[in-house]
């Protein structure tokens, strides 16, 4: 079996069942008595071991192994957890998603865990103070050590029987082979997987006792029996078998003898289970196999799986080719306008429409709920409060709300960041927040929503809040603003300052929060995904940190601008309005030129001078085109020649060599072929 091309399941898998060990650590570490989340653990740990072994790497299933160990005891009662017990298990957790991160990147997988493995076997050997816990009831215990018992006695239905008669008629030779495994065998799962990859190479296994998933679960003492059909002397199996490592005895008997094979057939599910094992069958046992799995999940009442996994790359590939449709589309509307032709006209109106609907399945296929990024912040907030010697409970709302998969990508180093700052500066510690009337238990919310074309996410604690005269203070220090400035602004706007570069409040620069940095990565990195950050705070209350996000990135809804022959793009969602202002309404206010809008003074931007666009000698309008933008609370008048129109278009970047201009976030290619440029309203309005 050549493992490589189940790499990138093992991966995805792995990682799954190490976010469900995250989740039920927590959910045990409240509910310590409960022995049924310690199986759901051990569960997990225990496919993942088995998983890891079968795919080669053995440090991943060793490490496993040991943390597995521990849950056994802890799930039959022979140990009690206590807050270091959970400590052990949480760094062995973290080490496995290291290790699992490392095989994503192309690595092996090894890591120094020598530490935690030790500290794992002290646990398990019961050499730390861990009291025994008391029985829940018998019944329970019972359970908890019950193990799936299987018959060794191979036995066939009529047509693993046909299939075994037609082989011996064609020359080949059937047998029942018996391995027995050492012991000290510590993983059964590995070398049941050596043993069926030998005998893979040079015949069929046409059935197991006991059954593939429960070799691969290690539910089974140290024998396992297996129907086989090659052209292999017994001899030579047998040699081969024997050199796998921590097989203690090989027995292979030839089936000569067609009464020799008892007839009675398995039940339907076990049936299912031991066809599915045929790893080359001929077309006949494959569509055996089929039918009998079809039948068998009717019987059972379940319905087959309505998901498949599918490669990333090729919902790339796919979005990419539909951009190229939404460029053509473009072109052809712009063809159809020209030429006016009723048919034309008709078929362009309808392959719109299709298209439409086109383009809202192509980017639901590449959204992804957000609880893939928030899954990681309940063990995060765990460690983080044991540092700080602060209690803090975390809740979160809204996971199952969908983002496009790149924005998801770069949001969750932001949303680590100010949770982290929610941690450190934001909720008190429990001798201050019981001096001041508050629970000891300090609360951090992370929810998500969705409103109109846009997602929200927001943090809000129960802290301290911002302390104003403090981010003053150090703002006027820093240089970020004047003392006249100071007294003119309002307290969001004072909230804000901290996003400033370089800004931070903090007495001692730790390693939790900021690091001395500020928050003005977190503010950079949500514009460059054409959001915005805002803050609400009150002191001795709380904070709310809101990010605005847009729900995709590749498609887009602008405005078309003119500016002398040159044409750009203003995204509609920096737009509130557009204007037709004479020169006569244009003012001068600290040498910026300004406009009054609906009694608010905003300051013109004249897009001409800021891309160096040539004009015509002696040209001066009475009138201007002005594009209304808004970044926060923060307006600008964009001024231009005249209005093209809305259009969803195609962001395209511009590349590695036109990275840095300024005020330009891409471009994209028109309908009539030429190209315009994406204005950047954030880069702008700084």
């Amino acid at each position: 079996m050549e493992v490589n091309q189940y790499l990138e399941m093992f991966i995805d898998e792995s990682k799954e069942h190490l976010q469900a060990c995250s989740e039920h650590l927590l959910e045990l570490e409240k509910n310590p008595e409960d022995l049924a989340i310690v199986g759901e653990i051990f569960r997990s740990a225990h496919t993942l071991k088995g998983m890891s072994a079968t795919m080669g790497f053995e440090d991943l299933a060793d490490l496993t192994h040991k943390m597995e160990n521990v849950l056994d005891a802890i799930r039959n009662e022979k140990i009690k957890v206590t807050p270091e017990i959970f400590d052990v298990v949480f760094e062995s957790v973290d080490h496995l998603e290291e290790m699992v991160m490392d095989i994503a990147d192309g690595g092996d997988g090894k890591r120094d865990v020598q530490s935690t493995v030790e500290k794992l076997k002290r646990i398990e050997s019961g050499e730390t103070a861990l009291a025994p816990i008391t029985a829940l009831s018998s019944a329970i215990a019972q359970q908890a050590a019950t193990t799936i018992s299987a018959d060794l006695q191979l036995t066939y239905d009529d047509f693993e029987r046909a299939v075994i008669s037609q082989s011996i008629e064609q020359g080949f030779v059937a047998y029942e082979v018996a391995v027995t495994l050492r012991e000290d065998c510590l993983l059964k799962a590995a070398r049941v997987f050596m043993v069926f990859e030998i005998l893979e190479k040079n015949g069929d296994v046409i059935k197991s006792s006991p059954t593939v998933d429960i070799l691969e679960e290690e539910q089974f003492d140290q024998i396992f029996r297996v129907a086989y059909i090659t052209k292999e002397s017994a001899e030579d199996l047998q040699k081969k078998l024997m050199k796998v490592s921590e097989v203690e005895q090989v027995i292979v008997t030839a089936i000569t003898d067609m009464n020799y094979i008892a007839e009675t057939v398995p039940q339907q599910e076990d049936t299912s289970q031991n066809v599915s094992t045929l790893p080359a069958a001929k077309q006949e046992v494959g569509a055996q196999k089929s039918q009998v799995q079809t039948t068998n999940a009717k019987s059972n009442g379940h319905t087959s799986s309505k998901t498949i996994r599918v490669n990333i790359e090729r919902l790339d590939i796919l979005m990419n080719l539909f951009e190229e449709l939404v460029i053509d589309r473009g072109r052809l509307q712009s063809i159809s306008t020209e030429v006016n032709h009723l048919e034309l006209n008709e078929t362009v109106e309808r392959m719109s429409r299709v298209m439409g609907d086109l383009q809202n399945i192509v980017l639901t296929m590449r959204m992804v709920q957000v609880e893939t990024v928030f899954n990681r912040f309940p063990k995060m907030v765990r460690q983080l409060s044991r540092d700080l010697n602060k209690k803090i409970n975390l809740e979160i709302i809204g996971a199952e709300t969908e983002l496009d998969r790149t924005v998801i990508d770069e949001i969750g180093d932001p949303l680590v960041h100010l949770i982290r700052n929610s941690l450190d500066h934001g909720v008190e510690s429990p001798e201050i927040r019981r001096a001041k009337g508050k629970p000891e238990e300090g609360t951090v919310q992370l929810r998500a929503f969705h409103s109109g074309n846009y997602v929200f996410i927001e943090i809000e604690d129960d802290g301290a809040g911002i302390n104003r005269d403090k981010v003053l203070a150090k703002a006027i220090s820093k240089g970020v603003v004047t003392q006249e400035v100071a007294n003119t602004l309002t307290d969001k706007q004072i909230n804000e300052l901290i996003l400033a570069s370089g800004f931070s409040t903090a007495d001692v620069i730790s390693d939790v929060s900021g690091r001395g940095v500020g928050l003005d990565v977190v503010k950079t990195t949500i514009e460059s995904l054409g959001g915005n950050i805002s803050i609400e705070s009150t002191q001795g209350v709380g904070s709310v940190f809101s990010i605005q996000l847009p729900l995709t990135l590749s498609i887009i809804s602008v405005m078309l601008v003119e500016i002398e022959k040159e044409i750009y793009a203003i995204p509609l969602s920096s737009i509130i309005e557009t204007s037709i202002i004479r020169n006569s309404d244009i003012l001068n206010a600290h040498n910026q030129k300004v406009i009054d809008f609906r009694g608010k003074v905003v300051p013109l931007v004249f897009l001409e001078e800021i891309f160096d666009v040539p004009r015509n000698e002696g040209k001066d309008d009475e009138f201007h085109s002005v594009v209304i933008v808004r970044k926060g609370e923060k307006l600008a008048g964009l001024v231009v020649d005249s209005f093209i129109g809305q259009q969803e278009i195609v962001l395209k970047s511009l590349g590695n060599y036109l990275s840095n201009i300024f005020a330009i976030s891409g471009a994209t290619i028109l309908g009539n072929g030429k190209v315009a440029l994406i204005v950047d309203c954030n880069a702008l309005m700084k």
